[in-house]
């Protein structure tokens, strides 16, 4: 067996890694050190928790021990596509590099851009970013990056999934062609395949099982729930979960709720709290300071449930997570892969258990066509009965019958003076069009009868045009 005292790291990494309790080195690990402590362009393709990170930290201390960087010039540069991936590269950093003289800097959004200018203008050996910070202090005319030596990727799928393609290409052209490129990713989709072909050269490819499965640790399942109603679905689902969290018991030593939209987050770590849960939320829109609470907590475990967007489906590190549940089916089928690969990572067994309603059925035969196998089903704790239709009301029985005699006796001519019984009579006639004009009433008809007008109507307004007439013509002749 490989151990990290074969693969020519410094000594002081190899001290550090010690103290660390790490002995043999994963195979993506094995893999891909050797070519990249060469100077070789690394093709890197692995699920997520298999190492990743220590595969490029560690040869990129032991290079960068030699050397020294200059102000507003980082000797190398990682890319990672969210915020709490890049401040968990930045950790690795600190553990494997304690015992080695090497400066970084972490740009990342939330946090303020004075004190990464500073940070910038002393000098960093190693800046670790998100894209759309780097590109903000460059067009500032902060930051130069014609001083690259290694340039990393990491995660390059999820930069896809995300749209970080283009501005991936342009850091890319702000580089020196010289650079050494660590390429990492857990699926290899068409436009990845096309910017390695693109911007490494020759690079050694490291593959670790195949693409976009799933740990053999992992136990997974599907809870199919349909809604009694529609306007009731979010609620009969959130009763389902926690269902499903109750069944699992003490079991659930703490667990990740993946949700695929942010109002969801908020309401299910809400409706979890309400419950007795210790549940908290975190996604893209919370302010850093609260999202870094958030997962230290988790971490240090006060914190027994965290409840998600993809954001945390990357890069959060943390060993000994039981559970993963899906509160909904992910739209793209590789994000399930690295949701449940959140538990069952470093050898520990976890489970995860996804809630699928009817509009999500494809998406779940997605998801098990990618990763090549059927996920159990299991029953729905909760007994959820649809609602019947509403029966309509029989028409009544002795409910009255206009015919044609009727109509003929209520009608009025158009001549004739109404009468009290011919008025009363209006109230009877059939709806539609017809001697009463559009809305079947005479337009000659009590006081009562006009809408709008109530008991107050002037009596001159129900008078037809004829006696209108008829009456000014008396008053002129008096």
């Amino acid at each position: 067996m490989t151990k990290f005292t074969d693969l020519n790291l410094n000594p002081k990494v190899l001290k550090a890694i010690e103290e660390a309790g790490y002995e043999s080195p994963t195979p993506i690990q094995a893999g891909a050190i050797p070519a990249a402590l060469e100077g070789r362009d690394v093709l890197g393709i692995a699920q997520t928790g298999t190492g990743k990170t220590a595969s490029f930290t560690l040869p990129m201390i032991t290079r960068l021990a030699r050397g020294r960087a200059r102000a507003r010039m980082p000797r190398s540069l990682v890319l990672c596509p969210t915020r709490e991936l890049a401040a968990q590269v930045a950790e690795n950093f600190d553990t494997y590099a304690q015992h080695v003289k090497l400066t970084k800097a972490l740009l990342i959004g939330g946090v303020s851009f004075k004190e990464q200018d500073a940070a910038i203008d002393r000098g960093v050996d190693v800046l670790i970013a998100t894209p759309g910070r780097l590109l903000d202090h460059f067009e500032r005319g902060k930051l130069l990056l014609t001083g690259i030596e290694i340039m990393v990727v990491d995660e390059a799928d999820r930069m896809l999934d995300m749209g970080f393609i283009p501005d991936i290409e342009r850091i890319f052209s702000l580089t020196p062609f010289t650079r050494q490129t660590l390429f990492f990713s857990a699926t290899m989709a068409t436009e990845i395949e096309r910017i390695t072909n693109t911007f490494l050269s020759a690079p050694e490819r490291v593959e670790i099982a195949r693409q976009a499965t799933t740990s053999e640790n992992i136990e997974q399942a599907v809870v199919k729930f349909k809604a009694s109603r529609k306007d009731r679905e979010g609620s009969e689902k959130r009763k389902v979960l926690r269902a499903l969290i109750e069944q699992e018991g003490d079991a659930v030593q703490n667990a990740i709720i993946f949700c695929n939209r942010k109002s969801d987050v908020d309401i299910v770590a809400k409706s979890l709290k309400k419950y007795g849960v210790d549940a908290a939320p975190i996604h893209g829109d919370l302010d850093q300071n609260q999202r870094t609470k958030t997962l230290e907590g988790f971490r240090d475990g006060h914190l027994k449930v965290l409840v998600a967007s993809d954001v945390a489906a990357r890069g959060l590190d943390v060993p000994s997570v039981s559970h993963v549940f899906n509160f909904d089916v992910p739209g793209h089928a590789e994000d399930y892969v690295h949701r449940i690969g959140r538990t069952g990572r470093a050898g520990r067994s976890g489970k995860a258990i996804t809630l699928c309603s009817p509009r999500d059925e494809k998406a779940l035969e997605a998801v098990e066509s990618l990763v090549q196998k059927e996920i159990t089903r299991l029953e729905n704790p909760v007994k959820v009965t649809p609602r019947k239709p509403r029966k309509e009301a029989p028409a009544a029985k002795d409910a009255p019958v206009a015919t044609e005699a009727v109509k003929e006796e209520t009608s009025v001519s158009d001549t004739q003076q109404p009468t009290q019984a011919s008025a009363d009579n209006d109230s009877q006639k059939p709806r539609g069009r017809g001697k009463g004009g559009r809305f079947g009433r005479d337009h000659r008809r009590d006081d009562r009868n006009v809408v709008g007008m109530g008991d107050h109507m002037p009596s001159f307004i129900a008078m037809s045009f004829a006696e209108r007439r008829a009456d000014d013509e008396q008053r002129r002749a008096g």
